[in-house]
Parts: C-alpha cells; structure tokens; sequence
C-alpha cells in the first residue's frame, strides 16, 4: 500500500531523492493497530511516503536495511524535568527512546514573565530532544505578587490571569498546578477554576500534581481538578494511591475518571513504573514548618511537637527504611541508615540534620498491582518524572522499562499498546498535532530497535545508567544515535501550541 493520492503523485515520489529511505522495518504506527511491514521515506525533517510494498524503488542519500527491526515514533513524555539550558544534550531521554519531553511541571516554570525570551534561548541552545513548555501556577503566584495568600486580591488574581494569557499566547500548551507544594497549597478551586477559564480559552491543558494523593485523600483531590475539567481537558499527573493496595482500589479511582468522561469532561493521566516517588523532603513535614513559616522558630516553640509529627509520618510511609535520601551529605543512604550514622531516632535525624529542604528522596509508599492497573487503562500513558539530575531509575530507565519488565516480561500489555501510550496517546493529549505517529506528513521523531534488546540499566543504587538496545534514533529527520553511538547532532526544537481564534 503506497500512501499517496494519484499516479501522478506516485510517479512525483520516485523521481526525488529523499533524504533517508528505511526498507522493510515492522511499522508499529502509534496508533494503538497491528504491525505492517513497510519502506519509510523522509524528506526534510518529516515522513513522506510509507509504501507496504517494500520491492519499489526509490532514490536516497542514505538507505536502512530495517529487516527485522520495529520503527515507531519516537517516545513523548508527558511530565519530565530539568533545564535545557544546562543540560541541553538531555541524554537520559535520548537514550531511552524519547523525542519529546514536557517541561514546566508541578507548577513550576522558568522564572520568567518572558516564556518567549526563554524558548528563544533554548531554541539557540539546539536541545537534542523537542520542549513542550507548560507554564507553572505556583511560578505565576510568586511573579503576580500572591505569593502564599489564601485569598488573592482582584489586582494579583487579574495580574496573574495576565501572566497566565501571556505564557499560552507565547506558545506554553497550557498550565500545570502543584498543589501538595507551596504556594500552590494555598489557593482554593474559585482560584484555580478562574484560571481554568482561561487555559480552556486558548486551547490548552492543566497537568496537575494533586493536592493529596493519599488513600483517603485522593478522591477528594481528583474531583477538584475535574472541576476545572469544566473549561478545559485535565490529566492527572503521576496518578498514585499512597498507602492504596490492589488492583480493585484502582478500579474504583478508575471508575470515577470513567464517570466523569460520561459527563463531557476531558480527563486522562500518567504513571511511571515504579513503587517509589520521588519529590523534595518537604514533603513529609507539617504545613507549618514549611516556607513562608519560619524553620528555626519551629525548631525553638514546637520541636517536640514537630519530632511526634515526623515519627508518625514515617511510620505511615512505611517506615525509615523507605525513605531514600537523594541528595545532599546522605545520597544514597535510607533515612534509617542516616540515623543509625548520627546514633539518634530517624525523626530528630530529619528534624535537626536533613531539615525541611536539605535533600530529595525516594519513598517506596506505592503498591505494584494497583500502578498496573493503572498502566492497564486506555486513557493512561507513561512520563518519567525524571529529570538528568535526579537519583530515581525512573530517569533514566522508565520508557525501557515499559518494554523490557510491562511488555517482554510481565506481558501485561501488548507491545502496540504500549507504543500507542507512549506516542500517539500523549501526542493527542497534550496538542502535538503532528508528532507520535507514523503518518505521511508527520515530523520524523522515530525509533528503531528489536523489543527484546532493550534494557533498562538504571537501579536505586546507581540510578544514572543509561538505557540500551535502540539501534537508530532520530529526532526531527535526523540520526542522532546509531547502534548505540550517539552523534553530536543535537535536532531537538522548542515545540509551539498552535493558536486557537
């Protein structure tokens, strides 16, 4: 099958040289349907013919003999971290098959009123892996003058909305909230509906980290972004149950995300394929010994107090043991290791020597056969959460893990399923009308590799190996790694919304 309209335009297709020419690769679209065999052929930075009868003959610079190789797309993360202008080379992505990673998360962008100034920087800097940009409401808080006010003046709301119409008209596809953060904590729905009203104005989508993700909280924290999911489509980022077990209780969050699709609204999400999350140590200390209060006046009016209420919450999470420190003096340490050093409890070690942000840390607080489930679901995909700094696997290993544990091994889902939630599903979801499918037309952001080659490397203790087993990457129609040799040819683009009038 020859895509293509007319004999005239087949004709047309055989008298131009194309840049590249793969012949005969197992073609897994993105779209979720069965495998073909066909010749790719890229002209540009963008596929231009896709014909199932690999005997034509066509003129190219450079041919692929792709027998008995899988080409999809190229992976596209939906949640992912870190600063192109740092680390523009990105190879923690680029090595584990993505193309396309989604900055500005939890609420949190560049510090920056000027996101077009930002992506023209980034743009110069040739990132090797395409940025879609969100912008961050608890950035936009801090830069309108809110800052951590429970109720915003009309002036800081109306400067913030101004703020926020700026960042989608400069290109961000749309906003992501981190509300188990400050100052994110502190803003109500009438806020953020606000906000939401504008997002859906122009065409975009709220990611958000939810205000509690724990068993008994994340019902509540879901129907307050599907709220918002009034004025505008929504996604669930890094969907968890802390403290959640089995697969029924995940059906039961699943079945309220059904129930409000029935209701017209616009909800998907993402996981990653781990059991331990990953965030700043803050996130296991009370409100009141956090920013903007005072830690060292906590430490003085209420550390015995502060000392119950950090003994509890580790217990609760399952004990010193899970908890990881990821930076800072005791990377690489358990919390309860750490204590065991200092010979005190694990609390006061928190409390007086780690404090509320002296380190990250992995805390192991998830239960495997409710994430599978999860990861089961047609209307969830696959982000790391990761970034090239952060000592969690899931940065360097989650989309071959996707393949080498969840596909090769537990055969929990099938191998064009997981593509499909790993381009072409995030593609749709977050507005890149052009990417995460192999179509005529399409950029060519594509991968090619045998399935059972590739290798997750990365672990707890040595969370910076990269993943294995992609023959051939390419990033807008280039090769920017072969055979496991990358070539310094960063093609990577800053990535635009379109508009809506």
């Amino acid at each position: 099958m020859l895509i293509a309209g007319s004999a005239c335009q087949r004709v047309a297709q055989h008298s131009i040289t194309y840049n590249l020419l793969i012949r005969g690769a197992s073609v897994v679209d993105g779209t979720g349907k069965s495998s073909f065999v066909a010749n790719v052929l890229l002209l540009g930075d963008s596929i231009a013919v896709i014909n199932r009868d690999t005997s034509a003959t066509y003129s190219a610079k450079r041919t692929i003999d792709a027998k008995g190789l899988y080409l999809t797309p190229g992976f596209i993360d939906t949640h992912a971290h870190g600063d192109p202008l740092e680390t523009p080379e990105f190879r923690n992505f680029l090595s584990m098959g993505v193309t396309t990673i989604s900055l500005g998360q939890d609420g949190f962008s560049p510090e920056r009123e000027d996101l077009k100034g930002w992506m023209a920087e980034v743009s110069e800097k040739r990132p090797a892996v395409n940025i879609a940009i969100f912008v961050g409401h608890n950035t936009l808080r801090m830069q309108s003058g809110i800052r951590y006010d429970s109720i915003p003046s009309e002036q800081g709301m109306a400067t913030m909305e101004k703020l926020l119409t700026n960042a989608l008209e400069a290109g961000c596809f749309g906003m992501t909230t981190g509300l188990e953060y400050n100052p994110g904590y502190y803003s109500d729905s009438a806020e953020l509906n606000r906000l939401a009203k504008i997002v859906g104005s122009k065409g975009g989508l709220i990611m958000s980290h939810m205000r509690n993700e724990d068993d008994n909280k994340v019902e509540q924290s879901i129907r307050e972004l599907l709220a918002q999911g009034k004025y505008c489509p929504v996604h669930i980022s890094h969907l968890k149950v802390v403290y959640g077990k089995g697969e029924n209780r995940a059906k039961e969050i699943l079945a309220l995300l059904d129930s409000a699709r029935t209701q017209g609204i616009e909800v998907t999400a993402d996981i990653y394929p781990y059991t331990a999350s990953y965030t700043g140590i803050a996130i296991l200390f009370p409100d009141w010994a956090k920013k903007p209060y005072d830690y060292q006046e906590v430490l003085k009016s209420r550390r015995a107090e502060l000392a119950t209420f950090l003994k509890n919450k580790i217990i609760q999470r399952n004990g010193p043991e899970a908890t990881l420190i990821g930076s800072g003096p005791h990377k690489g340490k358990t919390l309860g290791q750490v204590a065991k050093d200092l010979n005190k409890p694990f609390e006061l070690a928190l409390m007086e020597d780690i404090g509320p942000y002296g380190a990250d840390g992995a805390y192991f607080i998830m239960d495997e056969a409710l994430q599978e489930t999860f990861l089961k679901n047609d209307h969830v995909m696959v982000c790391t959460d990761g970034s090239p700094t952060m000592r969690h696997p899931r940065s360097y290993g989650t989309f071959a893990r996707i393949i080498e544990t969840y596909v090769m091994g537990k055969s929990l889902i099938s191998f064009e399923e997981a593509i499909h939630k790993m381009t072409g599903l995030p593609a749709r979801t977050i507005g890149l009308p052009d990417r995460g499918l192999i179509q005529v037309g399409h950029k060519a952001d594509l991968l090619l590799f045998r399935p059972e080659k590739v290798k997750e490397k990365a672990t707890y203790e040595n969370p910076h190996q990269e993943a294995t087993g992609f023959d051939y990457i390419l990033v807008n129609g280039k090769v920017v790694a072969e055979q496991q040799q990358e070539i310094f040819n960063r093609a990577g683009r800053v990535l635009k919304k379109k508009q809506i009038n």
